[in-house]
Order: structure tokens, then sequence, then C-alpha cells
């Protein structure tokens, strides 16, 4: 398996963690920010769905074989799962934290992808980053006092 195929086979797993921790938050994010958090959650996790349908069918189109079962997810992200108890506060820096290891990883595999002279998958990633650059620039201001 090629470093690119196996990186993004990570991202695959991370993608697919991070779509059901944003459901899990979705559902149960506690407080008077329930409504805009709620919103928020479900608007993260449309676009996440994207992106792991996006980064799993390029792996597919490069001759990789992306993760596609639970226990493949949780074997290999570099997420953890949510607790199941968190306030609203740590539901947005979990999330926040999340980003940031992705925005990590995939700036990693965008070096990956450039040095295999892979344009296509560098330019899926470059969009993701600037995305996840966005996000976190506002999971940031609203947990600033």
């Amino acid at each position: 398996m090629s470093k690119l195929h196996k990186g993004l086979n990570t991202q695959v797993a991370n993608l697919a963690v991070l779509f059901v921790k944003l459901h899990h938050h979705h559902w149960y994010v506690p407080g008077p920010n329930f409504y805009l958090l709620h919103e928020k959650f479900e608007e993260f996790y449309d676009e996440v769905n994207e992106l792991y349908d996006a980064v799993a069918e390029r792996l597919l189109m490069i001759g990789g074989k992306p993760f596609s079962k639970m226990k493949d997810y949780l074997a290999n992200t570099t997420l953890v799962e949510a607790k199941g108890n968190e306030t609203a506060v740590e539901m947005v820096e979990s999330i926040a934290n999340d980003f940031k290891t992705i925005r990590k990883e995939f700036n990693a595999l965008i070096k990956v992808a450039q040095a295999e002279g892979d344009e296509v998958t560098t330019d899926l990633l470059l969009g993701a980053v600037t995305s996840l650059d966005k996000h976190i620039w506002m999971l940031e201001a609203f947990l600033s006092k």
C-alpha cells in the first residue's frame, strides 16, 4: 500500500468517526446554545459526509481500497469517539480539535500527493483545508470569552 493510499484511508476512517460524533453532538447538545449548535453540527456533518465520500472515491480512483467497516474505522482513526457526556463547550472543543487534527494530516498528505504528481488529490485536500481553517476559526471564536 502506498503512503498516499494509507494516508487517505486514515482520513476515510477519521471522517467516518467524525460524522458519527457530529451526529451524536447534534442530537445531544445540552444547554442554552442548543439551537445554534444543533444547526451548526448538522451543517458540519453534511459537509463531512461529502468529504468522506470524495476521499473514499478518490482512493478508489487511484487504486486503493477504502475502509468501509466500523471496526476498520475505529482501528485506524487518529480521532477519539464522543464520550457521551460532554457539555456543549466540550463538544465544540472536541470538534475544533478534530478539525485541527484532520487539517494537519491533510497538509502532510498534500505533500505526499504532490511528490507523487497527483494534483487531483492535492486539489481535493487543499479545498478541504480551506474549509477546515474557516471552521476552526469560527469554533475558536465561539469558545473565546
